[in-house]
């Protein structure tokens, strides 16, 4: 739901929920800023779910254990307020840290190799850090797409960074979900966002380091979903 569709008529890639909390805007375009407002439309839009917060509570109300479940949790049958509060609760719980690289950052200087080190260098060096940085890595910011030259055709032109978490397991890339691997999306931002021509030695410790961001979650490492 962090990236759902804004308008029947845009199409957009619909990111990973995991760490949809930290980030400071939610979509592509950031145009909700708190998770309630998010889920309320990405329940209401037709492109969505096409219903409405009314219509889904009176469906929880018809069911008595359901209701038994707010009861215990809200002290109240389920309304407005406890369903989109339930929700949003939910949604702060899907966190993934205990990645190699919280663990490296934690001080286990041998949770990465030579290579992943490399590519963490020049993930700095190169000017990617500018953007993808904090605790999310991204996430926290909105920025021009295409600086150099067209990253992906069609409009937005300016998007919130996406989180880095996750990404080597969270594929396609970019808002229309265009590139299907991850060191095909390096090359094309370090060409439209940096000016950067990136050898393939350079993409190899990249993809590197990116995959040391895969967290867990419950204990679980995230994997990626094939259909």
């Amino acid at each position: 739901m962090d990236a759902a569709h804004d308008e029947p008529a845009s199409q957009f890639n619909t990111l990973t929920i995991f760490n949809a909390s930290l980030n400071f805007r939610l979509n592509w375009e950031g145009n909700f800023r708190t998770l309630a407002d998010q889920i309320e439309s990405a329940l209401e839009t037709s492109a969505n779910l096409n219903t409405s917060v009314d219509e889904v509570v009176r469906k929880l109300n018809a069911d008595q254990q359901t209701v038994a479940q707010f009861r215990a949790a809200y002290g109240r049958n389920p309304d407005r307020d406890s369903l989109l509060d339930a929700l949003v609760t939910f949604e702060q719980s899907l966190v993934t840290p205990g990645s190699r690289f919280d663990s490296w950052l934690g001080g286990n200087m041998a949770a990465l190799s030579d290579k992943e080190l490399e590519g963490y260098r020049l993930f700095k060096s190169l000017g990617c850090a500018f953007c993808h940085q904090g605790a999310n890595v991204g996430g926290n910011l909105m920025q021009r797409q295409g600086v150099f030259r067209e990253l992906v055709p069609g409009k937005p032109g300016i998007v919130r960074v996406p989180s880095l978490r996750n990404v080597a397991v969270t594929p396609p890339y970019f808002h229309d979900g265009s590139v299907p691997t991850l060191e095909e999306a390096i090359r094309r931002m370090a060409a439209a966002q940096l000016d950067r021509s990136v050898s393939d030695q350079q993409v190899d410790a990249l993809a590197a380091f990116l995959q040391t961001l895969t967290g867990t979650y419950r204990g679980v490492p995230v994997s990626e979903v094939r259909p």
